[in-house]
């Protein structure tokens, strides 16, 4: 079938994007799902800094791509063996596949799956290749295994999460990528516990959902911490107990706890804001990493902090989330009007202004936009 898709051809195109426009909306030919996949028609897919920093070639991915990784949709048709799920069943798309098999998988780290890294670092779905081409039969790559910024995907069936149909496409989206990253690394790499202090750097889309995780969680002080106004006033409507920019938070964090947080969310992917995460620790405190930097960058830590001072440093991928698990956990949330998702997004928009979406989020203008195919 035909399927109309963002696709970057080159990466590190100069801003802005609506004018150098590094993605074009083409027609591309997908193939129908094989043993294990699902044909999925998106209804609406997040505009995330993981797509930004392919864009921009801070991720190097092969291209050309079809880029796009969080998203909800609904289930057109069934590939060979797919017995759980129905056509017409509404999915959250996770952007880390599970093989089941691997070592990680088998002891609930699917979010670490070994084939599932593997493919996706590679543009391919998990049982290898891509099911998508040119008109002229070129091979165009799959974006985290699943593509979003298309009108249909081809996926495999463990990137899909079944959910009921009375959750709204724009607030199913924001589960796969955000709320499963930010939300879960609290829940599940760190754990926050009630009366906690918590410090959360960088208030886009994984950040704010950080910051109702921990709000959520039952934490005592909810530092927020970014640069732009907007994005900490929502964070306070959202829970935060305080707010401040990076170059205040140093201060506050002292005036506050007098000696550090508990625990640090760096939600920005930039090795200085690392850095100043681990600063902002107490005695005994832990720094959790869940951006994305460019992978030639390195950050520095005092030694003597882990033994002598019982610090710590995390890394969390995809929040530790187990999507099948933590995404009906989320809704039952959201249900209950504990977990007000829609409140991160900040505008809707066609495939055709793609690029425009991107320049707002370059310039930190937007917490979650969503295209709608």
């Amino acid at each position: 079938m035909k399927t109309r898709s963002a696709v970057l051809r080159r990466s590190g195109t100069s801003r802005p994007y609506e004018q150098s426009r590094p993605l074009e909306i083409e027609e591309l030919d997908l193939a129908p799902p094989g043993p294990g996949e699902l044909l999925v028609r998106i209804r609406a897919a997040g505009i995330c800094h993981s797509d930004l920093s392919v864009i921009d070639g801070n991720r190097p991915r092969p291209l050309p791509m079809a880029l796009g990784h969080e998203a909800a949709g609904e289930v057109v048709a069934l590939g060979d063996g797919v017995i759980d799920i129905n056509p017409g069943a509404h999915v959250v798309l996770a952007f880390v596949p599970s093989c089941r098999e691997c070592i990680y998988c088998n002891t609930g780290r699917p979010a670490l799956c070994a084939r599932g890294a593997k493919a996706n670092g590679a543009g391919e779905l998990l049982s290898g290749g891509s099911r998508l081409r040119t008109a002229g039969g070129a091979t165009v790559a799959h974006h985290l295994g699943v593509s979003a910024f298309s009108e249909h995907v081809v996926v495999d069936r463990s990137s899909a999460v079944v959910v009921p149909d009375s959750v709204p496409f724009e607030t199913a989206a924001l589960l796969g990528c955000a709320m499963l990253t930010g939300m879960g690394a609290v829940r599940n790499t760190a754990g926050v516990r009630e009366d906690d202090t918590v410090c959360v750097l960088g208030l886009g889309g994984v950040g704010q959902a950080a910051v109702l995780g921990s709000v959520i969680a039952g934490a005592g002080c909810v530092i927020a911490v970014d640069p732009v106004e907007d994005k900490r006033e929502l964070a306070r409507s959202l829970g935060a107990t305080h707010t401040a920019a990076p170059e205040d938070a140093e201060a506050l964090v002292q005036s506050l706890t007098g000696g550090g947080v508990r625990w640090a969310f760096e939600a920005v992917g930039a090795a200085p804001v690392m850095e100043q995460a681990f600063r902002l620790l107490g005695r005994g405190g832990t720094a959790v990493s869940v951006g994305l930097p460019a992978p030639d960058r390195s950050v520095m830590f005092p030694a003597l902090a882990f033994a002598g001072e019982g610090k710590g440093f995390l890394g969390s991928y995809m929040g530790s989330s187990r999507p099948q698990e933590d995404v009906p956990d989320m809704i039952e949330l959201w249900w209950e009007g504990r977990l007000p998702v829609g409140r991160l997004l900040t505008g809707a928009l066609p495939l055709s202004r793609i690029n425009e979406a991107f320049d707002a989020l370059a310039e930190g203008t937007a917490v979650r936009q969503v295209v709608l195919p």
